[in-house]
């Protein structure tokens, strides 16, 4: 189980959300690069970016602090991206730059030919973020929720050659109230890609609870408030994923 730390950028700042409402903001770092450095020491072996603004906007708009992160550890550990993106040359430009992954989201279920055109064009590289709240899944920076149901849409990106689905509660999101295991279990066994839980990480007990069904195609877990505000130890927490004491 791979445990992944989120940098999630407002403003140039690295902030964490309550169920994705930005106005609902808590400042963690001034200077996202330092904090990258900070969890690549603590054991992290992927980084989780996110452009809050650019899921908004539509486009990129933390492209400094974006930089300066992969400046720093792009050579050492693989970078996932998403917020902002929706076409092909933003994709190209963000590789260029050193981003492993990109995530294609809200775009993914506007336009799903764009997901095939991404993967035919930068194979291995692109991830489908599917955002859902009660199972629906929700585009535009969380602030529309849409009749499509996660599962059903996930199918959907199978065939498409992405290299896995990240799938987010936003009903617990920032909310420090546990994974939803059942449903990332669910999403899990009917996509043949591997799936990156997302949403209420809070404890050692969650990250157990996902090792447990790690098995069943549930590849790793983003975490974000949790280990900024201290209820999770990540170094602690991704050594035991590694040795499965747990």
């Amino acid at each position: 189980m791979l445990l992944i730390p989120a940098i999630d950028l407002k403003g140039g700042q690295c902030v964490r959300l309550q169920q994705g409402l930005m106005d609902k903001a808590t400042v963690f770092s001034d200077e996202p690069a330092e904090m990258a450095v900070h969890w690549c020491q603590q054991g992290a072996r992927r980084l989780h970016l996110v452009d809050l603004d650019g899921a908004f906007a539509g486009k990129p708009e933390n492209m400094i602090s974006i930089k300066s992160i992969l400046e720093q550890v792009a050579d050492n550990v693989p970078v996932q991206l998403g917020g902002g993106i929706r076409d092909l040359h933003t994709i190209e430009r963000y590789l260029q730059l050193g981003l492993s992954y990109v995530i294609i989201g809200t775009a993914a279920v506007k336009n799903p030919q764009f997901v095939r055109q991404a993967c035919a064009a930068f194979p291995g590289q692109i991830i489908v973020g599917l955002d859902a709240k009660d199972g629906m899944v929700a585009i535009d920076g969380w602030a529309t929720v849409t009749d499509f149901h996660v599962t059903e849409l996930a199918k959907q990106f199978v065939d498409d050659g992405v290299n896995s689905i990240i799938y987010t509660d936003i009903g617990r999101d920032g909310m420090m109230g546990g994974v939803n295991i059942d449903a990332t279990v669910k999403l899990a066994r009917e996509a043949s890609v591997p799936v990156i839980a997302s949403g209420g990480v809070t404890n050692m007990a969650d990250v157990e609870a996902l090792c447990a069904v790690a098995g069943q195609g549930v590849a790793g877990a983003i975490v974000g408030r949790a280990i900024y505000e201290g209820s999770l130890d990540l170094a602690a927490a991704q050594r035991m994923a590694d040795q499965g004491k747990y």
